[in-house]
C-alpha cells in the first residue's frame, strides 16, 4: 500500500509539473483567456493585490492570502488528522498481518492486501486520505508562483528586504521555511506508537529538501511555504498534539494491563477455591 501511494504521488506531481511547465508566462490580465489564466491565475492575482492594499503591503498580503487558504483547508486537515491517528492506532494489527503473509509470493502479496484492506474498512479509515491536502495544494502554490509572476505589481513588489520576485539574497525564509518543516514533521511523528528508520529519516530529509528547494524559489513562494508550514505546526498541536496523544495511550496500556492483572488474579482465586 505504502508502495503504491509513494508511485502514485510521485506521478500525480509528475503529471502537475509537465503540465505547469506548459503555462504561459506572459502577464496575467482581465483579457486573459482560458480556465486556468483568466479564473485561476488573475483572480489570485487580483485578491492578493486588494490584500496587499488594504492590509500593509504585498507581503503582507501573501500573508493573510496563505492564513486565508489555510483556514479553508482546516475541514480537510481535521479529516486527514481523524484518519492518520486511527491508522496509527492499527499498526500493531498492520504489523501483524504483514508478518503473517512475510513470503514475497504472488499470492501471499494478494491475501496480505485483502486482510489489510477489510481492516482499514473495518475501522473506517481511508489511506488515501493524507494525500488529499497535498494534492489541492500544489496548483494552489503554482496559481501563487504564477499570480506573482505574471503580474507586475507584485513581482515587483517589496517586504522588508525581500524583492519578491527573487530569491531572498540573506537565506533566512529558506531556513525558517525548513525549520517548520522539521518541527511540522517531527510533532506528526511524536505521535506514533512505533517509529521505524524511514519515518526517523524522512523527519530530516523533508526540511533539508525544502530548504534546498526553497533556495531556488521567489521570495513570495518561499513566505508562503513559511507560513503555511508554520500555520501546520500550531494545527498540529491544536488537533494532533503528540504529547497528549501518548499521555492518553499511556493510561490506556495502564488501564488495560490493570485489567488484565485483575482477571489474572481472579482467575488464580477461583482456581485455589476449586483445589480447597
Amino acid at each position: 500500500m505504502k508502495k503504491v501511494k509513494r508511485v502514485l504521488s510521485l506521478a500525480a506531481i509528475g503529471s502537475l509539473t509537465l503540465f505547469l511547465a506548459a503555462c504561459s508566462n506572459k502577464p496575467v490580465t482581465s483579457h486573459s483567456t482560458g480556465l486556468w489564466d483568466h479564473y485561476i491565475v488573475y483572480n489570485f492575482s487580483r485578491f492578493i493585490i486588494w490584500l496587499s492594499n488594504n492590509c500593509g503591503g504585498y507581503g503582507m498580503g501573501i500573508i493573510i492570502f496563505t492564513i486565508i487558504i489555510r483556514v479553508l483547508l482546516l475541514p480537510l486537515m481535521f479529516y486527514q488528522t481523524k484518519s492518520m491517528l486511527k491508522t496509527q492506532e492499527l499498526a500493531p494489527k498492520l504489523k501483524a498481518i504483514q508478518k503473517k503473509y512475510s513470503s514475497r509470493d504472488r499470492e501471499s502479496m494478494v491475501k496480505m492486501q485483502e486482510e489489510t484492506s477489510k481492516l482499514y474498512k473495518e475501522a473506517g479509515v481511508n489511506p488515501w486520505a493524507s494525500m488529499l491536502p497535498m494534492i489541492i495544494q500544489l496548483p494552489i502554490m503554482w496559481a501563487l508562483y504564477q499570480a506573482i509572476w505574471r503580474t507586475p505589481e507584485l513581482r515587483h513588489g517589496t517586504f522588508l528586504w525581500l524583492q519578491l520576485g527573487h530569491t531572498d539574497p540573506y537565506y533566512i525564509l529558506p531556513i525558517l521555511a525548513a525549520l517548520f518543516t522539521f518541527l511540522s514533521s517531527w510533532l506528526s511523528m511524536a505521535s506514533m506508537p512505533e517509529r521505524n528508520a524511514m519515518t526517523s529519516a524522512m523527519t530530516w530529509f523533508m526540511p533539508i529538501m525544502v530548504f534546498f528547494m526553497a533556495l531556488g524559489f521567489s521570495s513570495a513562494i518561499t513566505l508562503y511555504w513559511v507560513v503555511s508550514n508554520a500555520f501546520q505546526v500550531v494545527q498540529t498541536l491544536l488537533l494532533q498534539n503528540p504529547f497528549k496523544i501518548r499521555r492518553e495511550r499511556e493510561a490506556k496500556e495502564k488501564q488495560a494491563k490493570a485489567k488484565k492483572r485483575k482477571l489474572e488474579k481472579a482467575k488464580r482465586r477461583a482456581y485455589s477455591s476449586r483445589r480447597k
